[in-house]
């Protein structure tokens, strides 16, 4: 029942932030330089005026811009994102068509570094006057700093042009026809390039987070009552340091997540990954302004749906946290 009437006032809360964002979202794309009707016209050869104005009627370009307004979120509410200008298809089709693949691709960058992050932070916390914990935390400080483009050209470079271990770009063998095992097997081998990169800058901020709160938490009384007990210092680290410094990373991973989606677009760009975060890129270039929309709102939804998941798991994490907090 508590967890019920949390989630009840999340969705109340979400639905006044994604209208907040579908209004802000409007007026940002209005204030963006380009017309798509002219674009259009101009890549079709076509510059005289009657044929741009028949584009601009066409896709209500020419109405008044509270009635785009009003138009625009009357149709988000049931579900209606529009057509895309330049490919003459649903938004909302464009991206459950996508939605798959950057899901995929975020879900598998997140647990990686998620997991990699907790055990190398543990290893650190551990080791932190030797020098294989300084080690660790020097390689996470490079791939913190390290601008993600970079390493996903390295990556390229080093695994697929010279040592030609993993594919390069796309997400399957284009005309391998595989099914069933060999197909997941195929997707698998194309996500380890893209799916790592995108890990690494998020897995060097977990094991700082990891390394300082276990730190923090080793000097805490009920661990040092632990250790007059006469526990095993890894019993020690694993019932008593780690589990309460996992409360923070826990509140940090719930913001990364939704930044992975973002994060993401220069991934995707990079490996010819077909997810959302290319077809924002192509809209973009494209000025295909409904299709940006659609691909803002899911964007926030995914990362609203992720704070109200972390909400639930700290509170599953730390029973202490009331209802009200």
């Amino acid at each position: 029942m508590l967890y019920a009437r949390l989630i009840a006032s999340r969705l109340f809360k979400a639905v006044i932030v994604l209208f907040l964002i579908i209004i802000f979202n409007f007026f940002l794309i209005q204030m963006a330089p380009g017309d798509p009707a002219a674009i259009m016209a101009g890549e079709a050869g076509a510059t005289d005026a009657e044929f741009l104005r028949q584009l601009t009627e066409r896709f209500g370009l020419d109405q008044p811009l509270h009635v785009q307004l009003w138009r625009y979120v009357s149709g988000v509410a049931m579900l209606d994102f529009g057509f895309s200008y330049r490919q003459q298809v649903p938004v909302l089709d464009l991206i459950l068509e996508r939605l798959p693949a950057t899901l995929l691709l975020t879900g598998t960058a997140f647990v990686l570094s998620l997991v990699l992050g907790i055990v190398a932070g543990s290893l650190a916390a551990a080791r932190v006057k030797k020098p294989s914990g300084s080690l660790i935390m020097a390689l996470a400080l490079v791939f913190y700093a390290t601008p993600l483009f970079w390493v996903a050209l390295m990556a390229v470079v080093l695994f697929s042009v010279y040592l030609d271990w993993l594919p390069a770009y796309g997400m399957y063998t284009v005309g391998a026809g595989h099914t069933g095992l060999a197909m997941a097997l195929d997707v698998g081998k194309h996500l380890i390039l893209p799916a790592t990169t995108l890990a690494l800058f998020f897995m060097a901020i977990y094991t700082r987070m990891t390394r300082a709160s276990m730190l923090e938490a080793a000097q805490q009384d009920y661990v040092k009552t632990a250790r007059a007990k006469g526990l095993a210092p890894r019993v020690i680290q694993r019932r008593h340091v780690l589990r309460n410094a996992l409360l923070p990373i826990i509140t940090l991973a719930g913001l990364q997540a939704g930044q992975m989606v973002g994060g993401a677009i220069l991934t995707e760009t990079v490996f010819a990954w077909p997810g959302i975060g290319r077809l924002m890129y192509e809209a973009l270039q494209q000025r295909d302004y409904n299709l940006l929309l659609g691909i803002f709102f899911f964007s926030a939804a995914l990362v609203i749906v992720f704070n109200i998941v972390t909400d639930l798991v700290y509170r599953l994490a730390d029973p202490r946290i009331k209802e009200g907090s």
